[in-house]
């Protein structure tokens, strides 16, 4: 017997009379969700991608596991969380004490958007989901053992119960709560202390402001305004190519050693990844005779200041949705 692709979710106790074509539509409905789960695991969008089609593949080659005691959804979150922890112990070594992750990416909102909208009367769930997404989260979240950011985000970013964690982890509830403590501990030395020091809310004029500052001042090559922008412990990184570098001294030297102020002929779009705004920069080419793809400047901000700059290589301009070159006519 088959089951016709449109069957709900909500009816399904087990998988043995789903057909293949059914259980793709059904898994296909948490596809973002998972995808970003995974993405917080693992710090890396092609690596959250290869973790969500192993996750479909396991899901599916398994379907006899499914017996209805939980929902389908939480069902998949395990197999994805196994997923990632197996992607792990085979993987890069742990990032460097300075708090670089050389492997990350940035996640755009575009697709971010693709995810189910949490309600108007959840500001909590709400303020979670945006701040789990930061740069900054995510980063933290790579200094950590593989099960004990397992039992991070499944705990703090999902909600999910301290017994149904344990049971994926195969550990005790107190071990996952200890481990837990331990988590959160060594997260906060990476976060910043207080929610009003996050990056402001997108309506926020002020920070629209500040960010068309600061990309004048960029287009411009102008290191004096840009410094009155940045806080003194302002932190910067480029990944894959450079670690952390912390300190409004450290960041400007390290640009101008680098020759910005004698770089010219940009172009900025405006875009925004991770819940953040972002600016993605074009430089003129004479013999392209158009502005190609250049560098994405991330920024986070606080108080009226720039506190951290993580800026992706041109390779993620496609995964941003942004123009492959601009003419000189482009507005």
């Amino acid at each position: 017997m088959t089951v016709d692709t449109r069957v709900e979710e909500r009816d399904v106790t087990d998988l043995e009379g789903v057909d293949e074509p059914a259980f793709w539509a059904l898994a296909d409905r948490h596809r973002r969700e998972l995808h970003v789960h995974c993405y917080r695991m693992l710090g890396s969008f092609e690596d959250a991608e290869d973790a969500v089609q192993e996750t479909f593949l396991r899901a599916w080659r398994r379907r006899e596991t499914f017996e209805g005691r939980s929902t389908f959804r939480a069902w998949l979150y395990r197999i994805a969380t196994n997923a990632c922890l197996d992607l792990l112990a085979k993987r890069r070594p742990e990032p460097a004490t300075g708090g670089e992750v050389l492997w990350l990416q940035p996640y755009p909102d575009r697709l971010l958007d693709e995810l189910p909208a949490t309600g108007a009367d959840e500001p909590e769930a709400l303020a979670v989901a945006r701040e789990t997404i930061e740069l900054a989260y995510v980063v933290a979240v790579q200094h950590l053992a593989p099960r004990a950011r397992a039992a991070l985000v499944l705990r703090d970013v999902l909600g999910w119960p301290a017994k149904e964690v344990a049971e994926l982890l195969g550990d005790s509830v107190n071990s996952v709560n200890s481990a837990l403590q331990r988590a959160r501990a060594a997260m906060r030395e990476h976060l910043p202390a207080e929610r009003q020091e996050w990056t402001g809310r997108e309506d926020d004029a002020d920070n629209r402001e500040l960010v068309r500052r600061f990309t004048e001042a960029s287009v411009a090559t102008d290191i004096d305004t840009l410094a009155t922008m940045l806080r003194d412990d302002v932190r910067f990184a480029m990944p894959p190519t450079q670690g952390l570098l912390v300190g409004r001294d450290a960041v400007l030297a390290d640009w101008i050693d680098g020759g910005y102020p004698e770089m010219t002929g940009l172009r900025p779009v405006p875009t925004a990844v991770n819940r953040q705004p972002a600016v993605a920069y074009y430089l003129w080419r004479e013999d392209e005779a158009a502005y190609l793809p250049l560098t994405i400047d991330v920024l986070r901000l606080a108080g009226g200041q720039v506190t951290e700059v993580t800026i992706f290589d041109a390779d993620q301009f496609p995964r941003l949705g942004l123009p492959e070159r601009l003419e000189d006519g482009d507005e």
